[in-house]
């Protein structure tokens, strides 16, 4: 009897994120294509769900468009499955035709320098994840019986963390703040926040939308030094990209902030290099050289100073994780690939690729032209594909969730929430799999 998969071509994706998903989505248009994703966790989107601020609901709606495609014929959510424990790589090699790693970049980078291993440094995937429900995260339980933290980076994902810290329990009303991580972060004595940066506003990573969010806080005051801020000429204004414009625009208005008695204080410090956390067991404060920028290289000036604080949030970058039997660059913190191939029949895209760089958008040409390498290089050769998985995993007794048993999950979700939020997400997989079974 011939095998009715031998015209087909069958791909499978570890990483059900941003990546996973767009290189799912430019599959799926070709007939003869069959698409496995695969997650360790229960539940699809990656960081749309674990990663985007709470805060940011329209952001995480472009997980509509993944919907779409897992509700397609041609392409299969298997969740609750973790390649490399559940399922070796090489065993996923010998099910699919092709296999796309887009694990994303869940680690942080660290600091490197001494004391960045004291109680309180608090590394951004980590405090991220604990704020959006996410398991691995969710048992972190910092401590905010603080009055000041600093975050480090000049990137969204540092306003982010600074702008959760500050805003008020009505402000994040219509948010799916973990209700453990509110409970706390309001209740917390913070007073200040530094949000410090190596480089200059000129160098700065964050895009205006975020940095227009941090002049409209209720409770907190965005200040800025003037001195801080470059005195440009209008052509020199013009010359710069309009991303950086705009985020000059705003700079200038918190230079004629002052802070308030009662409210909190946000303040933006540029040309601050890391040297040293403070403290014995725990963070006490952050010693700092200040720097300059010269053709772009960020210099040490030798000018030390201290900032005192109890917390320290580094948002200095991700790094992919290993994955037994694919090249893994340890400099580079993603995989070894030549143009998102790591070699036959085995892609990388999306962070796992290129690093933890660009937008949840910058994904999708990254995940399409993966998606057409494959459809040129590879040929459908008769392997089980789907079919092949599933009884690996009833052999083994893995429970592999579906997007329909997503979808149960996400319905308790919903029907959890009170009030203007849109969900209250499970924390512990146990749940999901409980909610999953009903």
């Amino acid at each position: 009897m011939p095998n009715k998969n031998s015209k087909l071509l069958q791909v499978c994706i570890i990483g059900s994120g941003p990546a996973g998903y767009y290189t799912a989505e430019a599959l799926a248009k070709e007939e003869n294509v069959r698409v496995d994703i695969i997650d360790k966790l229960p539940t699809p989107y990656g960081l749309i769900r674990g990663g985007v601020a709470p805060d940011h609901q329209k952001i995480k709606g472009v997980y509509r468009r993944y919907e779409k495609t897992s509700l397609g014929e041609r392409v299969r959510f298997a969740g609750n499955l973790e390649a490399g424990q559940d399922v070796s790589l090489g065993e996923l090699r010998e099910l699919y035709d092709a296999v796309v790693l887009a694990l994303g970049a869940p680690k942080d980078r660290t600091l490197g320098i001494p004391g960045d291993d004291k109680l309180g440094v608090i590394g951004s995937a980590e405090f991220v994840g604990w704020y959006n429900s996410h398991p691995d995260f969710a048992g972190l339980d910092p401590d905010l019986d603080i009055s000041t933290v600093v975050v480090i980076g000049n990137g969204n994902v540092a306003v982010d963390a600074a702008r959760v810290l500050a805003k008020t329990p009505q402000e994040m009303a219509a948010s799916d703040l973990a209700p453990y991580a509110a409970e706390k972060i309001h209740a917390a004595p913070i007073s200040k926040i530094w949000m410090l940066g190596r480089r200059g506003p000129l160098e700065a990573k964050f895009t205006p939308k975020e940095m227009g969010e941090l002049g409209e806080l209720q409770n907190c005051i965005t200040v800025t030094d003037k001195d801080q801020i470059p005195d440009l000429t209008e052509e020199q204004l013009a010359a710069l990209p309009l991303v950086v414009r705009k985020n000059m625009v705003h700079l200038k208005a918190f230079t004629g902030n002052r802070p308030e008695a009662g409210k909190k204080t946000l303040h933006m410090q540029f040309y601050s290099k890391p040297a040293e956390v403070l403290g014995e067991d725990r963070v006490t404060g952050l010693r700092l050289e200040k720097t300059r920028v010269e053709n772009g290289n960020c210099i040490g000036t030798g000018e030390i100073f201290e900032i005192g604080c109890q917390m320290i949030i580094p948002c200095i970058g991700y790094r992919s994780v290993p994955l037994e039997g694919a090249k893994f660059r340890e400099d580079w913190g993603c995989f070894d690939n030549q143009d998102g191939k790591i070699e036959d029949r085995l892609y990388c895209t999306g962070w796992a690729r290129r690093g933890p760089t660009g937008t949840i958008g910058t994904n999708r040409p990254d995940g399409h032209q993966i998606a057409a390498r494959i459809l040129r290089e590879v040929t459908p050769g008769g392997r089980p594909g789907g079919a092949g998985l599933d009884a690996l995993a009833g052999r083994r007794g893995l429970e592999i969730i579906t997007f329909g048993d997503w979808q149960k999950i996400e319905a308790a979700e919903e029907k959890a929430a009170t009030g203007e939020a849109p969900r209250v997400k499970f924390h512990r997989t146990r749940d999901m799999l409980t909610a999953a079974r009903r």
